[in-house]
């Protein structure tokens, strides 16, 4: 693989495959961070159809290799760093875009689009999404509907705002993604357990970025889905599909699941379309890939949160088995200001599972009695033998597998998900819980 060293000279590692031998001729786009292979791997490749990709990380992966002609290994934290090696990649090679599709370099990947005169979302926009706070006030003032929100500085201002707001409520960091450290509080000594999680919530990495401080909100009550959304324009926003979440058990909020249909009925349900368009505006995106996560409440729907980025997860893959539409592959085509196709070409559904343990506990051992291979379109174990598991799932980290299924219609991708449970076999044997959340 091409490896751009910090002072700029592409080298070459001979030991390393052929097809990274020659330097690449087109100006790059660039993407920030490669994440996780088993979530991420589908979207890169899906980024790298559309236009050589030069990939910056701390530790660029290899399993990133057959999706990029070159890398450039550097700290993300480090934002004058990152520009300084942009500018000069924009000198040497030439950058076409930039992008990521991780939570933790929106802000960085849309000033360095402005930085070079290239498409991009607005960096206050996204530094925005990076703070529910922000979020939430942006959303009130343009009466967008959403959850009653207070930022807390300690236990005690967290009860009195619970006893505002009314039982029972939720705690949550205010710049971290994933769920992590989101607790739901039914009484005066849950706010202060659940304040005392949020504030010592980690997330592997976005929390050295994150704006600190714990938010007390309002709980939502109902149904949770997310509405996938590309911005084509300032006011042209697109609605390519809306994933269904399955929640998992509740003080905390890890799903335990997705699924995304093309016939979905919300789609042509002018309410739910009207909030994740206005709630768009609101934060002010102009250019991307969005996500609106709602809640499906008894006075309609209200936001979650907007995140300014592909959702997360298996979703990217999901819409574009349900539905044919690539949205990493249209999100790299808007940071090449290009026109993305969003035609749809398949009309099915497509369905994940996450397998949670029953206790805190070590693997000793994982089966798979049958693989059926026409609808299972991916099996996945996410935590091998030997892991130590949390239950109730303290975060992501605590999944022992996932499963993404295919079919006809969400009836039959239920049945199918079931079918795989019923197939899949752990032992484990008991463990001491971890107190601290930390999330992939």
């Amino acid at each position: 693989m091409i490896r751009a060293a910090p002072a700029g000279a592409f080298d070459f590692d001979p030991e390393e495959p052929p097809m990274h031998t020659t330097p690449p001729r087109r100006p790059v786009l660039i993407v920030l961070g490669a994440g996780d292979r088993d979530a991420q791997a589908f979207i890169l490749q899906q980024i790298a159809t559309a236009h050589p990709v030069l990939l910056m990380d701390a530790d660029p992966p290899a399993w990133t290799w057959p999706y990029t002609v070159a890398s450039w290994a550097i700290d993300l934290r480090d934002h004058a760093a990152v520009a300084a090696a942009v500018m000069q990649i924009a000198r040497e090679r030439g950058v076409a875009g930039v992008m990521t599709y991780r939570e933790h370099h929106i802000l960085l990947a849309a000033r360095l689009a402005e930085d070079l005169g290239l498409p991009n979302a607005d960096a206050n926009a996204m530094q925005a999404c990076r703070d529910k706070a922000v979020m939430r006030r942006l959303l009130a003032e343009h009466h967008v509907p959403s959850a009653r929100s207070y930022l807390v500085n300690d236990e005690h201002e967290a009860v009195d705002r619970a006893t505002q707001l009314g039982f029972p409520v939720v705690a949550k960091p205010r710049g971290m993604p994933g769920s992590a450290g989101v607790l739901r509080a039914d009484s005066d000594d849950d706010v202060r357990r659940a304040y005392e999680a949020a504030a010592e919530a980690t997330v592997l990495g976005p929390e050295e970025c994150a704006v600190p401080g714990i938010l007390l909100e309002e709980y939502l009550p109902g149904p949770e889905l997310s509405v996938e959304c590309l911005v084509l324009a300032p006011h042209d926003v697109r609605i390519v599909a809306i994933t269904r979440k399955a929640p998992g058990p509740e003080p905390r909020f890890l799903a335990a699941g997705h699924a995304v249909a093309a016939d979905e009925a919300l789609l042509a349900a002018p309410v739910v379309l009207d909030v994740a368009t206005r709630a768009i505006r609101a934060v002010g995106i102009t250019l991307g890939a969005v996500q609106v996560e709602m809640r499906l409440t008894p006075r309609g729907p209200a936001v979650v949160e907007v995140n300014g980025r592909l959702g997360g997860e298996q979703i990217p893959l999901l819409v574009h088995l349900a539905t044919g539409v690539s949205m990493p592959r249209a999100a790299a085509e808007l940071a090449l200001n290009r026109t993305p196709d969003l035609t749809p070409n398949r009309h099915q559904c497509a369905a994940v599972q996450y397998l949670y343990p029953a206790g805190p506990s070590r693997i000793t051992r994982q089966q798979v009695r049958a693989h059926p291979d026409s609808w299972l379109e991916r099996f996945v174990w996410t935590a091998p033998v030997g892991t130590s598991v949390d239950a109730p799932a303290v975060s992501t980290a605590d999944r022992i597998a996932h499963w993404v299924v295919t079919g006809p219609t969400a009836e039959v991708c239920d049945m199918r998900l079931l079918l795989m449970e019923d197939l899949v076999t752990v032992e484990t044997v008991p463990a001491v819980a971890r107190a601290t959340a930390r999330v992939h």
